[in-house]
């Protein structure tokens, strides 16, 4: 009877594998070697780099550009850390990548975009693309040039035919997203005027919120990451000029003040806000909230109304995004973390709903309805 289970559940597995392999595709990695003599590099002084499928049919002038996540470095010896891995360095990036969500190229899990050009940029500044120190110290080889290694990205594929783009959408995921928010503007100033621009930031709105602790933790942690990066000066001056630079990391700070067309797609109850703004590990130093941020169903009824008003928190800073007709989002209730990028969320039968709608036909109406500046 165990053995019978057991190969049930093996096949279990292994259809919901092939299921999976299926909604996906493996797309290989492109170099953006030009670069490095700009000075437009990774944390290593290695040029960046994206992975490219090329767009046809009536989407072969439509340009998706989706931006990958992974965190921040906030000082040297973080920095440093993340240095020598794919977060740092593109000599440490597997050669291929999956495309499945939004990147799919199968029009059944992707109708709006599957035969547009897809580009999934690696992450690899640590500072959300904002960075730019020109100075390099020998003893670290730290490069911080994120914002430099933005321009040499999309230069690059203006070179590659987005220079006759008809749309073009500027996303991202988790610090991506903010990537695609903090940049959006400036990606609009970079491709032809006749270009109509949107952006999209899927889980990069991070709130300023405090943690359990009542400390301002993330506040913190953000001043430290635009002061090791030099990212002042590449910041939106509608928000240094009236704030603390740190401060304008936070897309609360931001958003009222970007021109383009922005679509927001974020959980209100977002995993990885909830483990490391919420509930960060220098806040909890017992431990309290360990088991509760790895399995939801073993937090405690007050650690469930703490998260329950941070909910709250993010909705209220969500109200910066305003009303305006060139704004848009998508707030589900699900406890996650980038949601486009992912075929499960982004479109199939059991994606999330609000208004009983999937993100992805949320996603198209704007697209579709809305007009750049």
């Amino acid at each position: 009877m165990a053995d019978a289970r057991l190969r049930t559940w093996l096949c279990v597995i292994l259809s919901i594998q092939i299921l999976i392999k299926s909604e996906a595709f493996n797309v290989g990695i492109t170099y953006v070697q030009n670069a490095v003599a700009k000075g437009a590099v990774c944390l290593d002084g290695s040029p960046p780099a994206y992975h490219f499928d090329k767009g046809v049919g009536a989407g072969a002038n439509n340009w998706l550009i989706l931006f990958e996540g992974g965190a921040w470095c906030n000082n040297v010896t973080t920095c440093l850390a993340r240095r020598d891995t794919r977060l740092g360095s593109s000599k440490q990036m597997v050669k291929e990548l999956s495309f499945s969500g939004i990147l799919s190229n199968k029009q059944k899990f992707n109708p709006d975009f599957y035969n547009w050009n897809k580009i999934k940029v690696r992450y690899c500044d640590g500072a959300s693309f904002t960075g730019d120190v020109e100075a390099v110290n020998p003893a670290t080889n730290l490069h911080f040039r994120g914002a430099r290694a933005f321009v040499a990205i999309v230069e690059d594929l203006m070179s590659k035919g987005m220079s006759n783009a008809q749309n073009a959408i500027l996303a991202g995921c988790s610090a991506g997203g903010l990537t695609a928010i903090l940049n959006c503007d400036r990606f609009r100033a970079l491709v032809p005027a006749r270009t109509k621009v949107k952006c999209l930031a899927d889980a990069g709105y991070f709130i300023n919120a405090k943690d359990v602790s009542g400390a301002s933790h993330i506040e913190n942690f953000y001043s430290e990451v635009v002061a090791t990066h030099g990212s002042a000066k590449n910041l939106p001056t509608s928000c240094t000029s009236k704030m603390k630079p740190g401060l304008c990391f936070f897309p609360q700070n931001v958003v009222p003040q970007i021109q383009t067309p922005l679509f927001i797609i974020n959980a209100a109850y977002d995993s990885w806000q909830i483990k490391n703004i919420l509930a960060p590990g220098v806040a909890d130093r017992h431990g309290t909230w360990r088991s509760c941020k790895l399995d939801i169903k073993k937090c405690s009824p007050n650690q469930l109304k703490i998260m329950q008003d941070f909910r709250l928190e993010f909705l209220r800073a969500l109200s910066a995004v305003g009303t305006s007709p060139s704004r848009g989002m998508f707030i589900d209730s699900c406890y996650a973390h980038c949601q486009a990028g992912t075929q499960e969320t982004w479109l199939r039968n059991d994606s999330p709903v609000v208004a009983k709608t999937v993100m992805t036909t949320f996603f198209n109406i704007f697209h579709d309805t809305v007009t750049g500046p």
